[in-house]
């Protein structure tokens, strides 16, 4: 790996893990505990769009351990491993092989991260009963993603110039 490459990776990684952390500081009313907004898929949208997807998926994997490891834990790793994996993969798909919208890849990699963490939480605690939260995680996960796309894209439109 040259360089340059590593140094890229690097502060992307820094870049997510500081969005990361500010987004705690953030009260948010969703009625879902737990439920953020994931300022720090900014960043991995804009990595999938302008780095090799290799490339992307080591700094949102870099970020999800780095997070866990300063202060998350076992189980919210899981949860983001999980949901981060979903997410990743499908708008890695929709990207190549689709012509949406970055906002609308980003809707759906937010629909598909709560659904993966709320199977995730649903096998842990061995109870069907958190597939309630389901359409609300579901809303909340596009909606999320939407804001996610529409900040991806500007940032996209700001440094391409």
């Amino acid at each position: 790996m040259n360089l340059h490459r590593m140094t890229r990776i690097a502060l992307l990684t820094a870049l997510s893990l500081i969005l990361f952390v500010l987004e705690g500081f953030l009260p948010l009313p969703l009625p879902v505990p737990g439920a953020k907004l994931g300022l720090a898929a900014i960043v991995t949208l804009i990595a999938l769009c302008i780095l090799p997807m290799r490339d992307a998926a080591l700094i949102l994997t870099l970020r999800i351990l780095l997070a866990s490891f300063f202060g998350g834990g076992v189980a919210p790793m899981l949860y983001s491993l999980a949901g981060g994996a979903a997410s990743f993969a499908a708008m890695a798909l929709l990207k190549k092989h689709t012509q949406l919208s970055i906002v609308s890849i980003s809707a759906a990699g937010g629909f598909l991260h709560n659904m993966a963490q709320l199977l995730v939480a649903a096998a842990v605690m061995q109870t069907p009963v958190l597939f309630s939260y389901a359409p609300v995680l579901g809303f909340v996960g596009i909606l999320t993603g939407i804001g996610i796309g529409i900040s991806a894209q500007i940032i996209l439109q700001k440094i391409s110039r």
